[in-house]
């Protein structure tokens, strides 16, 4: 007989000498307990005795749950960034709402296209990324700000703040890319998850702070031909 950890494996019946060092076990056996019962005796005994001390049956509905709650976290944060940026920055906080909307979406439809499933830590990825584009949306800004401060004309202004400030947003984003990279690369699936949409992310959040809101300036200047620009 076979035993493992004192439970009888198999118990084969020997019909004819051992020569070659090897047997082979005949019987009724499906291809699941074939599998079993080789998996088993190659594994080995255990060092130390089993013993169940604690058992918990987790409900799909608590990860359910959890993820709502992300979803719901995101959503005020979106909110209250919106809410910041109108207050702050007036008609440019306007076109980086804007600009920010449509990168969520955008960062939505790229997920969809490559049929990814956001998870938790893909939440958490997604609510980082929000705060990515805030970040080149107000770099931008303060430095348009800044040109204003020195008397540059609203066009000069414009021009000389999105060009300096992007400079910086691509430096500052090209290391994010890198490190998120290396995570998805050494990670595992929860830590693949929250990097894969983190570059996603990062992606969109340049290209919709540095393109999307220049063009709507860019119009508005264009248009309206401000002789001063409230910022």
């Amino acid at each position: 007989a076979m035993v493992l950890d004192g439970k009888v494996l198999s118990a084969p019946s020997i019909n004819e000498p051992i020569l070659g060092g090897s047997a082979q076990i005949s019987g009724s056996f499906t291809v699941a307990s074939a599998n079993g019962l080789a998996i088993s005796l190659r594994s080995g005994a255990l060092p130390v005795k089993m013993t169940v001390v604690e058992e918990r049956t987790v409900s799909p509905e608590l990860g359910q749950d959890s993820i709502e709650k992300g979803v719901i976290a995101g959503i005020i944060a979106t909110v209250a960034v919106l809410t910041l940026m109108l207050v702050v920055y007036g008609r440019f906080g306007v076109y980086a709402n804007i600009a920010l909307v449509f990168n969520v979406f955008l960062i939505i439809a790229i997920m969809a296209a490559f049929n990814a499933t956001l998870t938790l830590p893909g939440i958490a990825g997604f609510v980082l990324t929000i705060g990515a584009a805030v970040d080149a949306n107000v770099l931008i800004n303060e430095r348009i700000r800044e040109e204003l401060k020195r008397g540059r004309r609203p066009f000069q202004a414009v021009e000389l703040g999105y060009t300096e400030a992007s400079r910086a947003i691509f430096d500052a984003n090209v290391t994010n890319v890198i490190a998120a990279l290396l995570m998805f690369w050494f990670g595992s699936g929860p830590i693949k998850g929250f990097a894969v949409v983190l570059t996603i992310g990062i992606v969109t959040s340049v290209f919709t702070a540095v393109t999307v809101t220049r063009m709507f300036v860019a119009h508005w200047l264009r248009t309206k031909r401000p002789t001063a620009i409230h910022l």
